[in-house]
C-alpha cells in the first residue's frame, strides 16, 4: 500500500469535525496529524469525543500551531472559513470545508438565505460542491471541496432522479425534514449536559431554512422548493418527506425506472419500498452510523401525488462521511474506503 496521506482537522471539537476524525482514524490511507480547538486547547480529543478513547492519543492544538499536511478539513462555524481562508490555504494542497461558506455559486441566493453578501465571491469558482452522486467526475479533479449540508443532502438525493428524468409536474415541492439534536447546531458539551435544550437550538425552522438555497441551486431545473425543519428527540438522523405530483400518465413503473437508471450503480444509495415487514420505508434508525442514504416513495394513484422519503445519518452521509467519500474520489481510492460500516440492528 502507498504511503498514508496526512490530514488535519480545524475545529475538531464539534460534531462535524469529531465525526470526520472518527472516520479518518479508521481509514487505511489516512494518518491524522493534528486536530484544533481553542476551547479545549491541550486536552485529549477523547475528552470531548469519548468514543475515541483508546483509538488516538492526539490532543487539541491551537489553530496557529498547524503544520503543513496533505489534506486539511475545515469544520468551523458558518462564515469563518471564508473570512480566514488565507490562514489555511497554504497548509495543504487539498482542502475540504464542512461549512456552508463555498457551497453556493448564486450570489443572490446566498444573500437571500444568509442575510448578507458573500464575503469572498471571487473564490467561489475554485470550489466543487461535495455531492458525489451529482458531481463525481468534477470531484476527482477538485482541490477545494465544499461539502453539502445535511438537510440538503437528504432532499437532493431523494428528488434528483425524478427531476433529472422529467417525471414531476411543474409547481412547488413541499419538503419536511425531521431532524435530530446533532443536526440542530448544538455543541457536544451542551447536548450531553442539556439534551432537552440541544434539540431546540435552531431545530424548528418553519420557513427560510438556509439549506433551501443548496437544494434549489443543485436540483435539475432549479424547482420551487419550500423546506420546513422540525425537531425530534433523536440524537442522529434525518427523515425527509417531499410532497410532489407526477406528470399525467405516469405511474409507479416510471418512478422505479428513474431511480434505478440514476442510482443503479451508486454504492451508498439504497431503494427501500417493501410490501411487508416493519421496515417498508426509509428509517433514520436503520442508517445510523452509516454513509447510506435510503430512498423510498409512495404514490397516491388517483391523484398522482408522490410522497418521496429519504433517510440519512446527518453526521455521516450528511456531513463527514459524504466528505470522506468526496476525498476518496479525489485521491483515486475506492469510493467506499473507510465507509463500509453497515449499521446496527436492532
Amino acid at each position: 500500500m502507498s504511503e498514508k496521506k496526512t490530514v488535519s482537522i480545524v475545529g475538531g471539537s464539534g460534531y462535524a469535525g469529531g465525526e470526520f476524525l472518527r472516520l479518518a482514524l479508521g481509514h487505511p490511507n489516512l494518518e491524522v496529524k493534528q486536530v484544533t480547538s481553542r476551547r479545549y486547547l491541550g486536552d485529549p480529543v477523547s475528552l470531548v469525543h469519548p468514543n475515541l478513547r483508546g483509538r488516538t492519543n492526539l490532543k487539541f492544538v491551537d489553530p496557529a500551531a498547524l503544520e503543513p499536511c496533505d489534506i486539511l478539513v475545515l469544520a468551523m462555524p458558518h462564515g469563518v472559513a471564508a473570512k480566514e481562508l488565507e490562514k489555511y490555504q497554504g497548509l495543504a494542497p487539498i482542502i475540504l470545508d464542512l461549512s456552508a461558506d463555498f457551497r453556493l455559486k448564486d450570489l443572490e441566493l446566498y444573500r437571500k438565505y444568509y442575510g448578507e453578501p458573500h464575503p469572498r465571491p471571487e473564490r467561489l469558482g475554485e470550489w466543487v460542491y461535495g455531492n458525489p452522486e451529482l458531481y463525481r467526475e468534477a470531484l476527482r479533479r477538485a482541490d477545494r471541496i465544499a461539502c453539502c449540508g445535511c438537510n440538503a443532502t437528504a432532499t437532493i438525493l431523494g428528488l434528483f432522479p425524478l427531476l433529472k428524468e422529467g417525471l414531476l409536474r411543474e409547481g412547488p415541492i413541499f419538503v419536511t425534514v425531521m431532524i435530530s439534536t446533532s443536526a440542530a447546531g448544538a455543541e457536544p458539551s451542551l447536548a450531553s449536559h442539556h439534551p432537552e435544550r440541544a434539540g431546540s437550538i435552531r431545530a424548528y425552522k418553519p420557513t427560510g431554512h438556509r439549506h433551501t438555497a443548496e437544494i434549489r441551486e443543485h436540483l435539475p431545473g432549479r424547482p420551487e422548493v419550500h423546506l420546513t425543519a422540525v425537531a425530534t428527540d433523536r440524537v442522529r438522523g434525518i427523515l425527509m418527506t417531499a410532497q410532489t405530483f407526477l406528470r399525467e400518465g405516469l405511474g409507479e413503473k416510471e418512478v422505479w425506472a428513474a431511480y434505478r437508471k440514476v442510482y443503479g450503480n451508486e454504492p451508498f444509495i439504497r431503494l427501500v419500498k417493501l410490501k411487508k415487514g416493519i421496515h417498508r420505508y426509509p428509517d433514520p434508525g436503520v442508517v445510523e452510523g452509516t454513509n447510506y442514504c435510503d430512498v423510498g416513495f409512495e404514490l397516491e394513484a388517483e391523484t398522482g401525488r408522490l410522497v418521496v422519503i429519504s433517510a440519512i445519518d446527518n453526521l455521516v452521509k450528511g456531513t463527514a462521511g459524504h466528505a470522506l467519500q468526496c476525498l476518496n474520489l479525489r485521491m483515486g481510492w475506492p469510493e467506499t474506503t473507510g465507509l463500509e460500516f453497515a449499521g446496527l440492528h436492532p
